[in-house]
């Protein structure tokens, strides 16, 4: 076999499976997650069904996919448990990827496959819009929810509007509440372009829209690394793509759902799918615990020289700052049980940890202010509620960030970083550039635009967040970390100054 063969179903036949997915999107996630899910279901002899992907949009073309005869492959790889693994599998589910702007009849006719159950998308948070130019006649419309409301009444017709013809649903765009606002657009759609009344009332009968919350960190084709796959394949695959280990897949359902997918995993869960009530809990766990973690030390272990988070990781003053902060001042305000929360913790860790990714800290703190009160200041406020006093970590965090703001450069290596924000966010921080530690703290706070309330009137917030960018000024960010991190106290921020 020649090394410069590409992968094609010479190589790796494709078994012969009924169409039950219909995919919006053709990206690195979903093929890493959604239809990695399917192989190994398919695999493991618990499923039988196939994927067909639709191009939501009219970028790009499907070339790869024409050429490798839709088959490629997932590298998972990281730390699992404490150990180091790398996994291959071929994923053989896709068995067709249709472009609607090039064959619209091709894209319908998928409305009419028997055996269809469920819709699947990840056409970006911007991707569920309504857009009222859109019309019925549009060889497609423009939009994915546009595109779907042609799907669904097209299948509707097709079966007559028989409640078994109805599909699941499972938007995985990270909106708040994807499944509701994706229903409510094609509902809009349904009443925009006059379609019977009978097709509003089967999309609510017939269909369930699914809310999810995704989690999986998916980096893509390994350009470097690619050569040394390829030799191990024996083949070339254009469209492999790696994964972190951890992958999560939260779907909300009814009672009656839940309980017919617990009848029907009597040999224990195959895949890492909960289906719950509700994903509130778990979007939160998540917002707060990884993205928080992100946010609460991203700046500031880039202001004491590291680069990437797993190198962050590594130095046990940074580790150590992640784990208190997550066990003390966030894991202890959630509202799922305390067992979830601190495996999920674990999780998290190990995965910032992964020594495959190198996950750039500038990258995590893009646009900081608005992360900031969406990922950190909801677990400030429930410590300051329950405690009466600021939570350290996050009140360093906070300082931390406002050092990077004003910082061009580190002491460690004068590497630079441009400031990447909103332009109000610039235009403060240009304004207050030259300004004392207690002029620009007092100021920064009081911006309720920035934050949503005045952040000064929470009691000595103010006053610990300007000494601990006092004691930056006067040291250096590393130096005051580590006296930060030797005051620290169990009971009260209060001894740190």
């Amino acid at each position: 076999m020649k090394k410069t063969q590409l992968l094609s179903t010479e190589i790796h036949p494709k078994p012969l499976r009924p169409v039950k997915i219909v995919q919006f999107g053709e990206g690195n996630f979903l093929r890493a997650f959604a239809d990695f899910f399917v192989q190994l279901a398919n695999d493991s002899g618990n499923y039988n069904g196939d994927i067909v992907i639709v191009k939501p949009t009219s970028r790009g073309n499907t070339d790869l996919f024409d050429a490798q005869q839709n088959l490629y492959n997932v590298v998972t790889r990281g730390l699992k448990e404490g150990r180091k693994i790398e996994e291959i599998r071929l994923v053989d589910s896709v068995v067709d990827v249709i472009n609607p702007y090039a064959d619209f009849e091709n894209y319908l006719s998928l409305a009419c496959c028997p055996d269809l159950e469920c819709i699947i998308s990840n056409t970006t948070e911007a991707g569920i819009v309504y857009d009222e130019s859109d019309n019925p006649e549009d060889a497609p419309a423009s939009t994915f929810p546009g595109k779907l409301t042609q799907f669904l009444y097209e299948r509707f017709l097709s079966f007559g509007g028989s409640c078994a013809s109805g599909l699941h649903i499972l938007p995985c765009e990270l909106i708040d509440n994807n499944a509701d606002v994706l229903k409510s657009c094609i509902l809009q759609y349904a009443e925009h372009w006059q379609l019977p009344n009978a097709f509003s009332r089967w999309i609510e009968s017939s269909c369930d829209f699914h809310n999810t919350l995704v989690d999986r960190i998916v980096s893509g084709f390994p350009k470097e690394e690619a050569p040394d796959y390829f030799e191990r394949l024996g083949y070339e695959d254009r469209l492999l793509t790696v994964a972190e280990p951890f992958a999560l897949w939260v779907i909300e359902a009814d009672e009656n759902t839940i309980s017919r997918a617990r009848a029907n995993d009597e040999d224990g869960a195959v895949l890492p799918i909960l289906i719950v009530k509700s994903v509130k809990p778990y979007k939160e766990r998540k917002i707060r615990i990884l993205n928080g973690a992100h946010t609460a030390f991203s700046m500031l272990a880039w202001l004491c020289g590291f680069d990437y988070v797993r190198e962050a990781m590594a130095d046990p003053h940074i580790k150590n700052y992640v784990t208190r902060l997550l066990g003390q001042e966030v894991i202890p305000y959630l509202t799922l049980p305390a067992e979830e929360l601190n495996e999920f913790c674990r999780q998290v860790v190990e995965r910032f940890e992964n020594p495959f990714m190198n996950h750039a800290l500038l990258s995590i703190a893009l646009n900081s202010v608005s992360k900031w009160k969406a990922r950190c200041l909801p677990s400030l406020l429930a410590y300051c509620r329950h405690n009466k006093t600021c939570p350290p970590c996050l009140t360093f965090s906070l300082a931390a960030l406002l050092k990077f703001y004003r910082t061009a450069s580190r002491a460690s290596d004068g590497q630079t970083h441009e400031i990447q924000d909103t332009d109000s966010v610039l235009a403060f921080f240009s304004e207050y550039s030259e300004s004392s530690s207690f002029d620009l703290a007092s100021a920064y706070l009081s911006k309720t635009e920035f934050h949503g309330i005045d952040l000064n009137k929470i009691p000595s917030l103010t006053e610990h967040v300007i000494h601990f960018l006092d004691l930056m000024d006067r040291y250096g960010v590393s130096e005051a970390f580590c006296i930060f991190l030797g005051g620290l106290s169990n009971e009260s921020i209060s001894e740190n100054k």
